[in-house]
């Protein structure tokens, strides 16, 4: 198995069902016996350039440990799910459970960090 970073870029009119994203991939995750070490919601944020004629987005990110089906398993979830519009998926060589800097500037707005 191996380690992990994949970041989400949600559509914006799905803010209200990201718990509900998050459940799903958190499912499949532990389902084919890979460990979640770090899940963070960076929130709202507006996009450098527009996609799909969108100016903000919603992000989410990971750090997993799994197997290479697994990850083969998401990218293909991640490609037909309308919902997400980018998503990359990185590979690390240890497990990252420390707060991310995106969320460390954010942090005084109180947003959600999940250490599993």
């Amino acid at each position: 198995m191996r380690y992990y970073e994949i970041i989400l870029i949600i559509r914006p009119d799905q803010s209200e069902n990201i718990t509900h994203i998050i459940d799903i991939y958190k499912k499949i995750i532990i389902l084919n016996k890979g460990k979640i070490y770090r899940l963070e919601d960076w929130g709202r944020k507006s996009l450098s350039y527009a996609i799909q004629k969108l100016r903000k987005a919603h992000f989410l990110l990971m750090n997993i440990k799994a197997t290479v089906p697994l990850i083969k398993e998401l990218e293909r979830h991640f490609k037909f799910n309308n919902n997400i519009i980018r998503s990359l998926i990185l590979i690390n060589k240890k497990s990252i459970k420390k707060i991310s800097p995106m969320l460390k500037i954010k942090n005084d707005n109180k947003k959600i960090f999940f250490v599993i």
